[in-house]
């Protein structure tokens, strides 16, 4: 949003001033995720300010978008009779994201102002396991029957639309609430009123179960660009949807798991400005530990084969450029995979194919370093034709190596269960760091006859 520092400032000078009805005109037009932006950079003792001369229609909208700090922040200043409007127009989901975040003490007061068919709800869906799918779906949605005309779908609808989620797709169930079709409203705007809904219903439904990982259910969005999914037990119950935006809400959150792990940290689910420094101390520390101690493989090298750096201290020079080309031939490889891997567009079947085009790339761009390479370790570094060979001759092998490390473990590491992202740059270029030096050493030794 535009201004936003200059709608602050005024804000808080409106607010000191007592000027609120001026401060209430000022925000009653926002958008509510713009209030929620604006809310997060006013000083706290204008949050619970500014939130209460929201109009009452976009206080529950607002407040979904805060982040959790924030939102306790606000509750623990609510009333009793504000804390249960809000809790009662918040969509399900909402909420329950919401008392994800919260401290005991404040998930029991909200829980305490929940009716008690919510509260059912509510703790149905948080039991759930955290990264299934019926954790992220809402069970606010239009269920219509087969029987049904587009007339009468109409009215149903129009009765349940102000508690709905979402009302553009509707869901054809039976009395036993076995899903059977899914009707949209444009089908039922381009249909005559006298039409039955069990004729104009899509009968090939793609749903996901209940403890399906929501990481499929992102994949599913994508794939068929939904703009909800309907969510099924073992019988093929219709329980609840997953909408759009929950799902992009998923995606993002392991979009950021799996940079943090490339780039060896462990996750976490607070933005880098809300993260202490010692959590965040905690999250980087084991990986640098396990790094720095895999790192020492190199260095045994070097000490094995110190009587050859002895003899020609030039090979020294070289160490450097061999391990960092190689850790990022490997690195270009290995995000590449992972990438693929997460998107569904790579099995372990294609492995062997995989792993035939990436030795050919490697050769390729190991060729033409090794040449390029050539040229400046005789024009510029000087150096005589037979360390220029033995450098470019290991340059080419290990960013051959590299690049079928990089493409092999990530594939390998799924299919045993582990999480590729882990395989990424700094595990990587750690194993291919010792195997650049091996292959180093070994050619320098048999030409040089050290």
């Amino acid at each position: 949003m535009e201004n936003m520092d200059a709608i602050i400032e005024e804000l808080i000078e409106l607010i000191d001033n007592k000027k609120i009805h001026s401060a209430k005109e000022l925000v009653q037009d926002m958008n509510e995720a713009d209030i929620a932006s604006m809310l997060a950079h006013l000083p706290s003792r204008y949050q619970v300010i500014v939130f209460r001369i929201l109009p009452k229609e976009a206080a529950a909208d607002t407040f979904a978008f805060l982040e959790s700090d924030i939102q306790e922040v606000l509750i623990r200043a609510f009333s009793d009779r504000e804390l249960r409007e809000i809790v009662d127009n918040l969509y399900v989901d909402d909420t329950v994201d919401m008392l994800e975040e919260m401290p005991a003490s404040v998930v029991k007061r909200i829980l305490k102002h929940t009716d008690p068919e919510t509260r059912k709800i509510i703790n149905e869906i948080m039991n759930y396991p955290e990264d299934s799918a019926g954790s992220i779906m809402t069970t606010e949605y239009v269920s219509l029957k087969k029987n049904m005309t587009v007339e009468q779908s109409f009215e149903r609808i129009r009765k349940l639309a102000i508690d709905k989620e979402t009302i553009y797709t509707c869901y054809v169930t039976n009395e036993q609430n076995i899903l059977q079709g899914i009707v949209t409203v444009k089908d039922l705007l381009l249909s005559s009123y006298s039409d039955i809904i069990g004729d104009i219903m899509e009968t090939n439904i793609i749903s996901v179960n209940t403890l399906d990982d929501k990481e499929n259910v992102v994949h599913n969005f994508d794939k068929y660009d939904f703009l909800a999914m309907p969510v099924v037990d073992k019988e093929n119950r219709l329980v609840g949807i997953v909408t759009f935006d929950d799902a992009m809400d998923v995606m993002q959150d392991e979009n950021t798991e799996d940079i943090e792990k490339m780039a060896a940290i462990m996750p976490t689910d607070k933005p880098y400005m809300k993260t202490g420094i010692f959590e965040t101390y905690k999250k980087r520390i084991p990986w640098l530990l396990l790094l720095m101690i895999s790192a020492t493989f190199t260095g045994s090298i070097i000490q094995h084969y110190e009587n050859a750096l002895g003899t020609y201290v030039v090979l020294t020079a070289f160490i450097p450029m061999l391990m960092d080309t190689a850790g990022n031939a490997g690195s270009q490889a290995s995000v590449t995979i992972i990438r693929g891997l997460s998107l569904n567009e790579i099995e372990f079947k294609d492995i062997f194919k995989i792993q035939l085009k990436e030795l050919l790339v490697a050769l390729i761009c190991g060729l033409t370093l090794a040449v390029a390479n050539f040229a400046k370790l005789l024009i510029i570094d000087r150096v005589s034709v037979q360390i220029a060979f033995i450098v470019c001759a290991t340059l080419t092998i290990v960013v051959v190596v590299a690049k079928f490390v990089g493409c092999t473990l990530p594939i390998l590491a799924k299919k045993i269960g582990f999480d590729p992202a882990v395989m990424a740059s700094p595990f990587i270029t750690t194993i291919v760091d010792a195997i650049s030096l091996l292959v180093y050493f070994q050619i320098a030794s048999h030409l040089l006859g050290i």
